[in-house]
């Protein structure tokens, strides 16, 4: 991915999860945004996007962070708003025997004494493989995987729901469902 590539995925992460109103953007309720609107609104920030480009973005992401919808209008990040104006009405899924999270061994005291609780954001997020809970840990300094007893948690009436990128959500995590 170029500089101009990440730079533009980087403002579309901001814009659709974070800060739509400072580019002057509203977001629906699901958190979708009128692509025509977000062009325009990009453009006073003069950030240059064209449908096309939002296309290539959204394909050519890793990880996945934005949906198109069906009729190709509208685009919204998959998860990790912290704007209150979004509410994501995610279906409930029975989620696996085990799913993983990823953070630093610096927060192990802090989970031990709370688990794991969603903070600013809507959702505590969850991965389905260890490879991807690593990744996400390192970002917060050393590693390490938590495995989650996702199944026993559903058992026990949590609710978990999937992103349109795979990634599974809850509310928060108890200690006793999570295994170091």
């Amino acid at each position: 991915m170029s500089k101009n590539y990440t730079e533009l995925s980087k403002f579309l992460s901001y814009v659709l999860r974070h800060q739509p109103e400072t580019i002057g953007l509203s977001l629906d309720e699901d958190g979708w945004a009128v692509i025509a609107e977000l062009i325009i609104c990009a453009d006073k920030q003069g950030y240059r996007l064209d449908y096309k480009l939002i296309q290539s973005l959204i394909a050519d992401s890793d990880k996945k962070r934005f949906t198109l919808s069906e009729d190709g209008l509208y685009i919204r990040a998959a998860q990790r708003h912290s704007t209150q104006q979004v509410n994501i009405k995610h279906q409930e899924k029975t989620p696996p025997t085990l799913l993983f999270h990823g953070t630093a061994t610096r927060f192990l005291l802090s989970i031990r004494e709370q688990g794991l609780i969603s903070k600013t954001r809507q959702y505590v997020h969850l991965s389905s493989d260890e490879e991807t809970a690593i990744q996400v840990g390192q970002r917060h300094g050393k590693p390490i995987v938590l495995k989650i007893k996702a199944l026993h948690m559903f058992e026990q009436g949590f609710k978990f729901y999937q992103a349109d990128n795979g990634v599974w959500l809850t509310g928060s995590i108890p200690y006793k469902f999570i295994q170091e």
